[in-house]
């Protein structure tokens, strides 16, 4: 039975459409505005993440800042990037860039001895210098590794713990000064003690007068010195207490807690005013390229400088990223600096451990890499993303050849249908497979659907 005129046509009208469909679906990406793709970015993970909500800020390099927050504060409560949250360690980055100021000052030096600053107590060798302790390579036991301080922190929530109170649950060092790498809030909470004494002044004013006045950092805050912000993010979490159920931990007494970590952690602010933290810290406004140089040198480890961390190899993808991590009650956060792109990013997570701040920072410090400077091809090709297309177009290579030769094009549109739902399934994740599925997925259909139609019609 003859075809109809239309028909002939009918096949490449079709592989014109499906093509440039995948096409337009394949380019989406890049033709949505930045903020829009970190918006969408940040929902995705949100819904997929542990965590009842987030709020992210990203400065470029020429100081544009973009705000976003996804999921739930409480309730029926939106998160906003106006809530601020606490964001733990990340402390310990604000007050190693204090001391290396005083050292500037001339006020004291990194290779002091701590004795010339503080008494005698158990269990701490007077020779560890500033620097060793800032470092993590003091060998200072860590308190949070004795359980008799859990134990007490529990058993009263509304306790305000003094320094010295904090030191008598010290044990024996891990080794000799020098001699190894093991993170210890110990040393932040000595660095702070040794901050109060060489300027006569609390933390939270030093922090004050010294950083968040200068920036104008407005939600940035230091209980128990100061008041809680207004504004908090509710946080989520077992209060510490394992096998009892996740609930809103806001309005429940932490002094004991805020009062232990005192130097090691303890700051409030919002996700904006830590990412323009992080971009005047990198950019020269609060330590000279001396002192910045000392804080991005790695010893500990490889991954510890002065108060900050080499993030690892593919935390952010596409790019080497610095900063430092934090946990608090009900709260996850990280800074980020991606210096060979000059970005800033901060990202705060309203539940602690669910690994959702990292998860976010992936994704989005990728995107912004991308937009600011495209990885190379040889990257690109070399990055698991890359040798996973790779191995596809292998495979669809083969696929095609065997497809035509048998004259079987059903194995043309299986294949073809199920790298377009890989391809969603990779873009949902982040990953820019999708930019080979998608066109790669939509020719396989197209030529498919091509080969059944120009298939002769059955004889009667």
């Amino acid at each position: 039975m003859p075809r109809g005129p239309g028909l002939g046509l009918l096949a490449p009208a079709l592989l014109l459409g499906v093509l440039g469909a995948q096409g337009l679906i394949a380019c989406r990406s890049e033709s949505r505005p930045l903020g829009q793709q970190l918006q969408d970015a940040l929902d995705a993970r949100v819904r997929r993440c542990d965590a009842h909500g987030a709020a992210v800020a990203v400065v470029l390099p020429d100081g544009t800042v973009w705000e976003g927050a996804g999921g739930l504060s409480h309730e029926a409560v939106a998160m906003t990037p106006e809530m601020a949250f606490a964001i733990g360690s990340i402390t310990k980055n604000m007050v190693a860039a204090m001391v290396l100021q005083l050292a500037e000052e001339g006020q004291l030096s990194l290779e002091d001895p701590i004795s010339r600053w503080l008494g005698p107590y158990d269990h701490v060798n007077g020779d560890i210098t500033v620097r060793q302790m800032l470092s993590h390579t003091s060998g200072l036991f860590m308190f949070w590794d004795n359980q008799a301080l859990w134990d007490d922190l529990i058993r009263d929530r509304s306790r305000v713990f003094t320094p010295e109170e904090v030191l008598g649950y010290l044990k024996e060092p891990y080794f000799a000064p020098g001699e190894g790498y093991h993170y210890s809030n110990t040393n932040y909470l000595l660095a702070a003690m040794i901050v109060t004494r060489v300027t006569g002044s609390t933390l939270s004013a030093e922090m004050r007068r010294r950083f968040w006045e200068p920036l104008d950092l407005e939600s940035a805050c230091l209980p128990l010195e100061e008041p809680y912000p207004e504004n908090m993010a509710h946080v989520w979490g077992d209060n510490f207490e394992r096998g009892n159920p996740i609930r809103d931990l806001t309005l429940l007494p932490r002094a004991s807690h805020d009062s232990i970590t005192y130097g090691s952690a303890g700051v409030f602010m919002t996700a904006g005013d830590l990412a323009r933290w992080t971009h005047a810290l990198f950019g020269g406004e609060v330590l000279s390229p001396s002192s910045l140089t000392q804080m991005r040198t790695f010893s500990g480890g490889g991954s510890y400088g002065l108060g900050l961390q080499r993030l690892g190899r593919g935390f952010v993808r596409w790019a080497r990223a610095e900063g430092h991590g934090g946990g608090n009650i009900g709260t996850s956060s990280y800074m980020v600096r991606l210096p060979d792109h000059g970005v800033s990013m901060a990202v705060m997570v309203n539940r602690f451990g669910s690994g959702c701040a990292g998860e976010i920072a992936r994704d989005l410090g990728g995107i912004v890499a991308w937009h600011v400077r495209p990885p190379s091809v040889t990257t690109i090709l070399g990055s698991p993303e890359g040798v996973l297309a790779g191995l596809w177009l292998l495979a669809a290579a083969g696929a095609l050849v065997f497809a035509i030769r048998k004259d079987r094009p059903v194995v043309l549109l299986v294949f073809g249908g199920l790298a377009i739902a890989a391809g969603w399934v990779m873009r949902a994740k982040g990953l820019p497979v999708h930019w080979v599925l998608f066109p790669g997925g939509g020719l396989m259909l197209a030529l498919g659907a091509y080969k059944v139609l120009r298939r002769p019609a059955p004889s009667r």
